[in-house]
């Protein structure tokens, strides 16, 4: 019986390796957690349309939205982990357990590649009667609960940081969730609300138009973009200890998943990445590259998340 098992055992070794050779044999699916034209989906289709060529079959980009990227998340995980449907998500799986948003993590997942992260800040309108950070704080501490800050929901980007404003100044804001960063910044640019945490990425382009104003910038150095940004230390030097932080972004795989499959992604993603064409993009975006992959990519978000969970619990957001 124990001949048998193990001739079996050597069979299907052989057979999922010459699988995992002939690797990919078919199109790729690559899942987005966000709306088409949002910032993750604007990183991951130039990454992609790289990356495919190196691998020989194209990849497929399949916009899935809903639930803090959760629905995406769900799809992956029941996909086979055959290396044919790639998760492309941000941070926020990363949080989706302690948020009771879904039982899945990046625990379940293998990084192929982390490409970067990226720096964020507080924005209002250009009629906006807020002209600084510390306005808003003050202003939220006198009337507590009435400030609107348009969010994402539960664990989206400006939740998190909604929590860590609350724990550094112990100011109270009256949250409207909406269906995406776009539509938040939306809100707070027609008035709807009177501030949002925004990605460099995704209002630059508002910004340089004189339609948003940044007032701070969640970082521990200056933003070439916008040089006369300050920094939120400059105002609140305390929030130094969550510094620094922000969304990242990457492409992973069901856990699971052959290694050899992996590593044939992982590689052509890692030569994709600092393709000069490339490059620019993220500089448009004023993305840091990282381009991790294995176990400094696992090592990354491991921090990250623990440095944020404790942040959320300090702030009160967890209980």
């Amino acid at each position: 019986m124990k001949k048998f098992l193990l001739a079996m055992f050597l069979v299907l070794s052989l057979v999922f390796g010459a699988f995992a050779a002939d690797y990919p044999t078919q199109n790729i699916n690559g899942v987005v957690q966000w709306g088409a034209g949002g910032g993750t989906d604007s990183l991951m289709r130039p990454l992609s349309a790289i990356a495919e060529q190196i691998l020989g079959k194209s990849i497929i980009i399949q916009n899935m939205t809903g639930a803090t990227g959760s629905i995406a998340t769900q799809y992956v995980f029941d996909a086979a982990a055959d290396g044919y449907t790639l998760l492309m998500g941000a941070e926020n799986p990363a949080l989706y357990d302690v948020l009771d948003i879904s039982e899945l993590t990046y625990e379940n997942f293998d990084c192929v590649y982390l490409i970067g992260d990226e720096v964020v800040g507080i924005v209002v309108n250009k009629d906006s009667k807020y002209k600084s950070f510390t306005e808003i704080i003050e202003a939220a501490k006198k009337a507590p609960w009435t400030i609107k800050l348009s969010t994402t929901g539960a664990g989206g980007l400006p939740w998190e940081v909604g929590a860590f404003i609350t724990d550094i100044t112990g100011a109270m804001f009256n949250e409207i969730p909406y269906d995406s960063d776009a539509s938040a910044k939306t809100a707070v640019m027609n008035g709807e609300c009177d501030f949002t945490v925004c990605k460099i990425q995704s209002g630059i382009e508002d910004y340089k138009a004189g339609d948003l104003k940044f007032l701070c910038l969640f970082s521990t150095k200056t933003v070439d973009l916008m040089p006369e940004v300050p920094l939120v230390t400059v105002e609140y030097p305390d929030f130094a200890k969550y510094l620094p932080w922000g969304p990242f972004y990457g492409v992973f795989v069901k856990k699971g998943t052959d290694p050899a499959i992996i590593s044939k992604l992982s590689d052509a993603f890692t030569k994709a990445g600092p393709v000069e064409n490339y490059q620019k993009v993220l500089a448009n975006f004023n993305i840091n590259f990282l381009g991790y992959s294995g176990e400094d990519a696992a090592k990354y978000i491991s921090s990250w998340r623990n440095n944020t969970i404790n942040a959320l619990k300090n702030s009160g957001a967890l209980d």
